[in-house]
């Protein structure tokens, strides 16, 4: 395959994730976390000072051994970029809203929203959250965000979400304009703490088959993760399908919590070393919720850090079986210190092993930029895609033996039992420029979501597909936005077209667990979970 038409489908692939996935606050996927936060010290303010304090940590924290001294005249961004790829500095802005995001609360108004035709169009309202209780609903439109015009104002997304969140006390008043009215009316929502899980869908997939997918690891993943146990043991559950795909990790904390509900006490599920960072063991307490059952854990390369602790234990534990490809392989540990700005640094310190002493990190000697490139390049040579046989290269490295005699592979990441491919049939230019320029979810808004109901839906999400109408309607309104249809790339993404559509109208309709619902019913990696789960 061409060098170019790997990089379309590369861009398709990852505007899947981003849009597919639903996440229209673009903020759950946090790629390169795994740390602890000091919370209590603040370091300098000044950039010249800054810089100071930080070869002052270096010395005294980094993980390997390192002349600090040489990267003195050098900006911060660069300075760290010497050091490792997940040594970074944050901004005020970015290290707060990660804060909110682990910490599984933010203060607002609770609401997500989509900006459809320069107009805030509210996606999702928190249940119980201050939006909720005042009066707020799906496919409401926000037209002013107490004295200012949003719509149609072609505000910056920044601007505009700053001027919905807020303090927790503090009153923001919204013009809103419910569907199917021509009356906007004002609403007076006092912003408070708003609780969001961790836990994307819960829910039976069989009699006793239950599909659990952890979209981050948080402060409170475990307690999330328990009560959703709990629900499901009353329904039947036996046996699970872990998904931990495009979980770009959390709190270390978190993965060893979330280990300690599958396992019984005195198990190691991982330990950590740096040169100024002596070893610690972590393991388990045992009383869990699901120490017994059949576990399948789903992995891909967009699982990171936290992810890779937990996955990694689960195989050199022999607890369960993993299912997928190769995880992203960041097995480094950063602990943040901050600033006195609101600004942060998140320092490696140490890494990360598994039980059978394999690390996590993959290299990063060829530099920063070739690092971020590095799923690119699974792609390109086949390792994705199984075009090759670099998808079982790994498996040549000499092998670790767990204490049962199992076989398992280092060399970055981990290596699941059981390869999937990725499919990429149909994801071509054209689909991937309908991804772009976000045509689907502005349809899915715009028209689509007129024709359905929640309720019909959700009775119907073994069955239910888009209709002809729909598709034909799909593609004038592509027309309509000055897209060029391109037939011969139209054909073999059709079906893409089809599935996507339905995706985006059950996130639209029925949220995180509707979405996973409608997208289990063809993919390959559920498929082989539930015929290894069947069979074992």
């Amino acid at each position: 395959m061409k060098k170019s038409t790997r990089l379309n489908l590369l861009i398709a692939l990852a505007y899947c994730i981003t849009l597919i996935g639903g996440m229209f606050l673009g903020y759950k996927f946090l790629k390169d976390q795994g740390f602890q936060v000091q919370k209590d010290v603040k370091y300098a303010n000044t950039e010249e000072e800054k810089v100071e304090d930080i070869i002052h940590l270096i010395k005294k924290k980094y993980v390997d051994d390192i002349n600090a001294d040489n990267l003195k005249h050098l900006p911060i961004d660069s300075l760290l970029h010497q050091l490792d790829p997940h040594s970074a500095y944050l901004p005020p802005t970015e290290a707060f809203e990660l804060s909110e995001a682990l910490e599984g609360n933010f203060e607002g108004v609770g609401v997500e929203y989509y900006i459809l035709n320069d107009t805030l169009l509210v996606t999702n309202v928190v249940k119980d959250g201050p939006a909720f209780l005042s009066g707020l609903k799906q496919g409401d439109k926000i037209l002013k965000v107490d004295t200012t015009v949003v719509s149609g104002r072609m505000l910056p997304r920044s601007q505009m979400m700053g001027r919905i969140k807020g303090k927790k006390g503090t009153s923001v008043q919204l013009t809103v304009l419910h569907p199917g009215t021509t009356t906007p009316i004002t609403l007076n929502v006092k912003r408070g703490k708003v609780e969001v899980s961790s836990i994307d869908a819960a829910y039976m997939m069989n009699q006793e088959t239950a599909y659990i997918r952890i979209g981050k690891f948080g402060a409170t993943t475990d307690t999330d993760f328990g009560n959703a146990v709990k629900n499901l043991k009353v329904k039947g559950m036996k046996k699970m399908v872990l998904d931990l795909r495009d979980n770009g990790g959390g709190y270390l904390t978190a993965a060893t919590s979330l280990a300690n509900q599958f396992f019984p006490e005195n198990k190691l599920i991982v330990y950590t070393q740096g040169k100024h960072d002596p070893r610690t063991d972590y393991f388990t307490t045992g009383g869990g919720e699901f120490e017994q059952g059949k576990l399948a854990v789903l992995i891909n390369e967009n699982s990171a850090s936290a992810s890779e602790i937990f996955a990694g234990a689960i195989q050199d534990l022999n607890r369960g079986v993993i299912i997928g490809r190769r995880s992203f392989g960041k097995g480094l540990v950063q602990e943040q210190f901050a600033f006195e700005d609101g600004s942060a640094v998140n320092l490696t310190i140490a890494r990360y092993y598994t039980p059978s002493g394999r690390s996590i990190q993959k290299p990063y000697k060829k530099g920063y930029k070739a690092y971020q490139q590095e799923i690119e390049e699974r792609l390109n040579n086949g390792e994705l895609t199984a075009e090759s046989e670099k998808a079982d290269s790994l498996l040549s490295n000499m092998p670790y033996i767990t204490k049962d005699g199992k076989k398992v592979f280092a060399g970055g990441g981990i290596q699941p039992d059981i390869y999937v491919k990725l499919d990429t049939v149909g994801y071509n230019k054209f689909y991937a420029t309908l991804l772009q320029k976000k045509i689907f979810i502005d349809f899915v808004f715009e028209t689509l979501a007129d024709r359905y109901t929640s309720d019909y839906l959700n009775r119907a999400v073994n069955v239910f597909n888009i209709s002809d109408r729909d598709y034909v309607d799909f593609l004038k309104f592509v027309e309509s936005r000055k897209i060029p249809i391109d037939t011969k790339q139209l054909i073999p993404a059709k079906p893409l077209i089809y599935k996507n559509l339905k995706l985006m109208l059950y996130k639209y309709y029925l949220g995180d667990s509707g979405y996973f619902k409608a997208h289990n019913q063809s993919d390959p990696m559920i498929k082989q979970a539930l015929g290894y789960l069947a069979s074992n």
